[in-house]
């Protein structure tokens, strides 16, 4: 049996940010991490932050389905173009 001082230290992402104290942040880590990409935490907190829930969920719930791609946040960030392509279209019209 593991002690859970050890199990945190076999942590699967050992550089991930240790200061977090707002949930955007929280956020941003769980889309890096979902999207394999934990070389750019600050973008995904940056987008957390700015963007609307909704549309982040929609892109990461595409992206989740294109199992073959070379690289995850590619595919999520031409999916949120796409997305935010879509609503300001829908917010002209109205």
């Amino acid at each position: 049996m593991k002690s859970i001082k050890t199990a945190i230290a076999e942590a699967k992402f050992k550089d991930r940010p240790k200061n977090i104290s707002k949930e955007f942040q929280m956020y941003g880590v769980y889309l890096a991490e979902s999207l394999q990409d934990t070389k750019h935490y600050s973008l995904y907190m940056k987008l957390a932050k700015n963007y609307n829930r909704a549309i982040l969920e929609e892109a990461l719930n595409y992206t989740k389905g294109y199992t073959a791609a070379k690289s995850k946040a590619r595919v999520f960030m031409w999916r949120l173009g796409q997305l935010r392509k879509e609503t300001h279209n829908l917010e002209n019209i109205r």
